[in-house]
Parts: C-alpha cells; sequence; structure tokens
C-alpha cells in the first residue's frame, strides 16, 4: 500500500504520514493504533510505541540525574516528549497542556545549563522549540503577557540556535496575539517579521505575508494587502514541500486557512468563505475539533454573513 493511499484511508494528512514514516517525526499511540487497524497488525504498533515511550522517559531520567552525560538519543527523546504534547493540543486545546509543557520545558531549561559537548546546539533548538510552545499554549489560552515573555526567549533561543524557522515561528505567534487583540497595526509588525526572517521555510514564509495582507486591509491600506496577497500566492509552489517539523501544521490545505483571512481582511466576503470552509474541511481529523479552529469558524460565519 503506497504512503497516499494509507493516509486517505486513515483520513491522515499525506506529509504528515510520510514524516513518521521516514523517522523525521515521532509516531502518535493514535497513529500507532489507526495503521494496527488498517493493516490487521493486532497491537504490534501501538506496544512499539509504548515501548518506544518508556525507553525515552528512562532515559531522559538518567540525562537529568547526569546532565554531562546528555547524549544525542536523549536530545532526540526529548523531542519526541514534545512533539507528542503538541499533537495532543490539537485534540486537548491549551488549558490541560500548559503545566506539563511548562514543566517539559524546565527539564531542558535545565539541562541546557549544564550540557556541554556535542550534543548541546542540538538541545538548544529543543529548548527553543519547548520555550516557543509555552508561549502558544497561553497565546491560545489568552494569557497573553505570559505568551509575550516566553515568546521573547524563545526567539533568543531560536537565534543561538541559528534556526530561521523557530524564529520565524515565535514571531508569527506574537502576531496571532494582536490578531486575537484586534490590533491589525500590531498583526503587520509581527507577521512580516515572520515573513522576513532570514531562514523560513517557504510554507511559513506563505503564511506570514498571507496574514500580512489580513492586517493591511483591515488598516485600509488595499494596494499594498493586494501586493502581499500576490507574494503569498507567489511561494505556494515552494510551501508545496515538507513543512518544517515543529510548524508541521502548514500543509496546503491549512494555507487556505490563511489566504480566507487574508480576503477576509480586504472585506472579498466570497472568495475569503470559499477558502475558510475548504481549509476546514480538508483539515485532519485529529485537528477537526481543535481549539485553535474557532477563529476561523467564527471568521467564515463573519464571510457568510456579509455576502
Amino acid at each position: 500500500m503506497s504512503i497516499r493511499s494509507a493516509a486517505r484511508a486513515l483520513h491522515y494528512d499525506h506529509a504528515y504520514l510520510s514524516r513518521v514514516l521516514s523517522g523525521k517525526q515521532p509516531p502518535s499511540l493514535q497513529l500507532a493504533g489507526a495503521l494496527d487497524q488498517l493493516l490487521t497488525l493486532g497491537d504490534k504498533l501501538t506496544k512499539m510505541v509504548l515501548d518506544m515511550a518508556e525507553e525515552e522517559a528512562e532515559r531522559v531520567t538518567r540525562a537529568i540525574a547526569n546532565p554531562s552525560r546528555v547524549d544525542g538519543q536523549t536530545v532526540k527523546a526529548l523531542a519526541g516528549v514534545l512533539a507528542a504534547q503538541r499533537r495532543l493540543d490539537d485534540v486537548m486545546g491549551p488549558a490541560p497542556l500548559i503545566t506539563p509543557a511548562e514543566a517539559q520545558m524546565d527539564t531542558v531549561l535545565g539541562l541546557l545549563k549544564e550540557t556541554r559537548g556535542p550534543h548541546r546546539a542540538a538541545l538548544v533548538e529543543v529548548a527553543a522549540e519547548s520555550v516557543q510552545f509555552s508561549g502558544w499554549l497561553h497565546a491560545s489560552a489568552r494569557n497573553d503577557d505570559r505568551a509575550v515573555r516566553f515568546l521573547q526567549e524563545a526567539t533568543e533561543l531560536a537565534d543561538e540556535a541559528e534556526s530561521g524557522t523557530l524564529a520565524a515561528q515565535a514571531c508569527n505567534f506574537r502576531g496571532y496575539i494582536a490578531r486575537q487583540q484586534g490590533s491589525p497595526r500590531a498583526m503587520v509588525r509581527w507577521f512580516g517579521a515572520a515573513y522576513h526572517t532570514p531562514g523560513a521555510h517557504p510554507a511559513q514564509r506563505m503564511g506570514d505575508a498571507a496574514q500580512v495582507a489580513q492586517g493591511l486591509g483591515e488598516l485600509g491600506q488595499t494596494d499594498d494587502a493586494r501586493r502581499l496577497l500576490e507574494q503569498a500566492l507567489d511561494l505556494e509552489d515552494a510551501a508545496q514541500d515538507q513543512p518544517p517539523g515543529t510548524a508541521y501544521w502548514l500543509t496546503p490545505t491549512f494555507q487556505r486557512l490563511n489566504l480566507g483571512l487574508a480576503h477576509l481582511g480586504l472585506k472579498e466576503y466570497d472568495v475569503a468563505a470559499e477558502h475558510i470552509r475548504s481549509g476546514l474541511q480538508g483539515l485532519p481529523p485529529e485537528q477537526q475539533g481543535a481549539e485553535w479552529t474557532k477563529e476561523h469558524r467564527d471568521a467564515l460565519a463573519e464571510a457568510e454573513a456579509n455576502r
């Protein structure tokens, strides 16, 4: 069975399944169970994921006891825990994850202070993403001041790690906060900073350009908004590539949501509704009920009410 056929049968995003099967992203327990059922494997893959989780937990415990012995597998284990938490956010929402995410963040930051040697650079990246994720959770829960503090720290760690994707994503989340606060000028500033961050992935830059266009449209700067929207569309082909694991949700389907918000900012309600509806319908099952989709459902309702 091809990866694309399996993804279609499971109602999973093809790019996500491809990343998991190529070893670039850890498998979730939910995916393992779905594959067990699809391929009639009993619970073979589910047990494998549970065994992996137990081994990773033991490795992390040893690393905390002796930070000087952090190795590549420990860093990978910490990244795996973080990836699982990020996926849980799609299902559970931010509130129940804030405490465990901050505990994970504190563990990683504590290790980072004590770690030297060849694996420190990789650990800095995990630390940057971990702090960024805590910032996102607080932003999503509308704890704005705490979110901003974490995202500022995440930006500094991303710069230390020389990661353009992580730095751009931290700026993007600042833009998200600005949108929740109803501040289009701040939206333009932060999404613009993300768009211009060196090393950002094309999928990130496409979404950021569209969201700059939304802010400019809301400010009444229509010509500039259309120019940024064109720049977003110019990146569409390049954005088809697999997005970075730290921004796994930036699939072509998700980009329809960003384009819809841009057209909504321009008061082009018919086009906005078409994009947002298509984007929502195309989300993978685990994201269909995600708390962050409420913003897009409200935007769809607004577009349809003004058509």
